[in-house]
């Protein structure tokens, strides 16, 4: 009995991946959410409401450094229908679009490579995170 329980929640594990595996939008989102979460730990540092933190920091710079690759790959064509804010535009000028997620990418390792205290930080974050702000208003529903 033990057994067939155990085999029962294996199935149902390896379903659920190869569903979130075969979902962009589900996937996307959770990187995306990722993001936000990372960075919530930094915005109180920038706005001087918190002191700086480098662990954080970094942190968060890997998280937007090594998801925005992933991210980039989960647009494929027939994905912008559904619950998403995707605008047509990702697909219409993907070249641009993807070259954001590039962008965004080499930014958040260059900025890892020089933040190490609270000055570094307010000049190195908001390159970073002008490619977000650059992405939501060309490619994402307000």
């Amino acid at each position: 009995m033990r057994r067939l329980v155990v085999a029962g929640a294996l199935v149902a594990i390896g379903l659920t991946a190869a569903y979130a595996q075969s979902n962009p939008i589900s996937e996307r989102k959770d990187l995306f959410k990722a993001f936000g979460a990372s960075l919530r730990a930094v915005g109180p540092m920038m706005r001087n409401e918190a002191a700086f933190d480098g662990a954080k920091v970094q942190e968060a710079l890997k998280i937007i450094g090594e998801g925005a690759p992933k991210v980039a790959k989960l647009f494929p064509a027939g994905s912008g229908t559904g619950d998403t804010k995707a605008l047509p535009a990702i697909w219409t000028d993907n070249a641009k679009f993807q070259g954001l997620f590039t962008k965004l990418e080499a930014d958040a390792k260059a900025a890892a490579a020089v933040i190490k205290d609270e000055a570094t930080l307010k000049a190195e974050m908001p390159k970073v995170l002008a490619n977000c702000g650059t992405c939501h208003d060309a490619f994402r529903a307000k």
